[in-house]
């Protein structure tokens, strides 16, 4: 920890932190991330082409879903490049700008991609619920509006944000807890009052993860209230059966934010390069994973999958 004795606003110098004790080896540490980070930005960029250019993927749930891959690849911008940073080339210093900049796109495409999980569950109990009116509710008017209040929301959100660290003292040089910068941990290592930010930082996610996490187990509960009074067992498992792809992707996303939370209080300390590894995954495992979930539960996926292939197959002979 360094001194507040020779604190400036704006100017500081934050250090990126690996996992402890194993910075001898994170040059092979960097290795499995790069890997993810490939596969990620190969997975939903596949899927992004896939909806785009297939017309029979022109629906509700894909066209959301291809919100969810740009969200990811959001994510994979904003975080990936300080990891292989400071696992690849070993650098650990980041200017402040750069951090509060940094901070700003992680935390927005977060909130974006927990919006656009809300706007799926919605759209999955308008599916179950108004069957009949569903292209009639969902058209593609109404997403647009959706997607646009999403990224409307992320932004205001988080707007406040640099601007208010801005305000703030820091060392010369501070030492991040991840390696990559988050407004809690920016606001932990100021050296003046933190208590409009700490607010700010609370009503954020209040507005965005709590209110999104709210809403979605409330259209669940609406969802099986529904499906529970459908008649026939087999008209059940179907209704439900469409509900998986988006149920495995919000616990893949709420999860690991759970884990690291109660990490983060109880144990923190204690197991160092655990909380480390946990916070990292948190934003390492969502991009990977939202692809291969959608790829092995959606038949309309793999078929489109299957048919490009085909197509650059023919094209190549």
């Amino acid at each position: 920890m360094f001194s507040c004795n020779t604190s400036t606003s704006g100017h500081s110098t934050f250090l990126l932190t690996g996992f402890p004790g194993l910075e001898a080896s994170h040059y092979w540490v960097s290795i499995p991330i790069n890997l993810i980070c490939v596969f990620s930005i190969l997975g939903n960029g596949i899927i992004l082409l896939l909806i785009c250019t297939d017309p029979a993927l022109h629906e509700p749930m894909y066209i959301f879903l291809s919100m969810l891959a740009a969200s990811d690849l959001g994510l994979c911008a904003s975080t990936f490049p300080t990891m292989m940073w400071l696992f690849w080339l070993g650098a650990r210093e980041l200017p402040f700008d750069l951090c509060a900049a940094q901070m700003f796109f992680i935390h927005a495409f977060t909130y974006v991609e927990s919006g656009v999980l809300l706007a799926m569950a919605f759209d999955r109990f308008v599916a179950i619920r108004e069957p009949l009116h569903y292209a009639t509710i969902l058209t593609h008017s109404a997403m647009a509006k959706v997607g646009a209040a999403i990224l409307v929301r992320a932004v205001l959100l988080n707007l406040p944000g640099p601007i208010l660290l801005r305000r703030l003292l820091f060392p010369q040089i501070s030492v991040l807890s991840h390696c990559y910068c988050l407004h809690c941990d920016l606001v932990g290592l100021a050296c003046s009052d933190t208590q409009i930010n700490s607010l700010v930082g609370l009503v954020s996610i209040l507005f965005s993860l709590g209110l999104d996490s709210s809403l979605i187990v409330l259209s669940y509960a609406l969802i099986l209230q529904t499906v529970l009074g459908i008649a026939s067992p087999g008209e059940q498992l179907k209704a439900l059966n469409t509900c998986v792809s988006h149920l495995c992707v919000v616990l893949i996303f709420y999860l690991p934010k759970l884990g690291l939370s109660v990490l983060h209080r109880v144990e923190k300390h204690s197991y160092p390069a655990l909380a480390v590894l946990m916070a990292n995954l948190h934003f390492l495992v969502p991009p990977i994973m939202n692809p291969i979930v959608y790829c092995i539960k959606s038949k309309k996926i793999r078929q489109s999958l299957l048919k490009h292939f085909q197509h650059k197959r023919v094209d190549v002979f």
